[in-house]
């Protein structure tokens, strides 16, 4: 049996949404799990990069035994219902740049996971797959919209469950995805935030929350652009994203822009924008980034309202 399951790019946190929103968009991992018929094989895994080869050395780092996180969500899988997985070969082909605030790491956990579902039969339902995911990945803001698709506030609970909720994107507001040409580890990225933070910027973030949330429903543009800033995360990741500073100041002068904010926990940057001048924000953002000899690839999606696709399920 093989399984071959699409999942979509993730950008969380969204300014003020720090570990509880994330956005599904459409660029896309595929991992392919089968069942080898040679008893004794083990688990065999194998990593490629679909289109640059810029990520080919990224790709070399990536664990293709018992380590790998693939891996040891499907173990998870298994084990919940009383079984060990024994020969498979599992396949990700790889869209999503690696350690760039993207979910690549959620995307392939989720993909694993659905894949192994299937060739069990579909002991798990969707709030089985969301545990285990969140279990692997750490926090659900990536892997809710990796399962579900489209723009998601969640949460995970005392009791290890996921709560979640979709919201509507509104059309007319733009998303500028940039992604630069260096890496940031997402465990570099959290060890630069504090245990602690002052109670007025606690405060300052669940006011600024409540207002995305108002903001999405209304479409209110001038509510957005404060409901996007943030003081729990992004303060303290700005020094890991070299001319980040400069872009977030350089694009406060265009006045159709909503706001600048770190892609998960970066180096990515999201820019929320109407109106048409997409491509002066482009401009902006590539030129800052070129001043600081960085290369950028920028792209404007829409959001991916599917999570997670089954693309193949055949006997092999």
């Amino acid at each position: 049996m093989k399984i071959s399951v699409k999942v979509p790019a993730t950008t969380a946190n969204i300014g003020s949404g720090f570990d509880c929103l994330g956005m599904a968009l459409p660029i896309y991992n595929t991992v392919t799990i089968e069942e080898t018929v040679l008893p004794g094989t083990g688990i065999e895994i194998n990593v490629m990069s679909e289109g640059d080869t810029e990520e080919d050395f990224a790709m070399e780092h990536i664990p293709t035994d018992e380590n790998n996180i693939v891996y040891k969500a499907v173990e998870l899988l298994y084990n919940s219902i009383g079984q060990n997985p024994a020969e498979l070969k599992i396949t990700i082909k790889s869209q999503i740049p690696i350690a760039r605030g993207l979910g690549s790491s959620a995307a392939v956990i989720v993909g694993g996971l659905l894949a192994a579902n299937e060739l069990l039969g579909k002991p798990a339902d969707e709030a089985a797959l969301l545990s285990i995911a969140t279990e692997v990945e750490g926090h659900p803001d990536n892997v809710t919209p990796a399962i579900v698709g489209g723009l998601v506030l969640t949460s995970q609970e005392e009791d290890g469950s996921i709560l979640y909720r979709k919201l509507k994107w509104p059309e007319e507001w733009h998303i500028t995805v940039c992604i630069p040409d260096f890496e940031l580890a997402t465990e570099i990225a959290r060890s630069v935030l504090p245990k602690e933070v002052p109670m007025q910027d606690a405060t300052f973030n669940a006011r600024r929350l409540a207002m995305f949330v108002e903001a999405i429903h209304s479409k209110d543009a001038e509510l957005m652009k404060l409901a996007l800033q943030d003081k729990l995360h992004q303060q303290y990741r700005m020094k890991l994203v070299p001319g980040l500073c400069e872009i977030i100041e350089n694009l406060k002068h265009e006045e159709n822009v909503l706001g600048c904010v770190l892609s998960g926990a970066g180096p990515s940057i999201l820019v929320i924008s109407q109106k048409n001048n997409l491509e002066k924000i482009k401009s902006i953002v590539s030129e800052t980034w070129a001043d600081l000899n960085v290369k950028t690839d920028i792209k404007t999606l829409k959001v991916e309202e599917n999570g997670a696709q089954i693309l193949e399920a055949s006997l092999v």
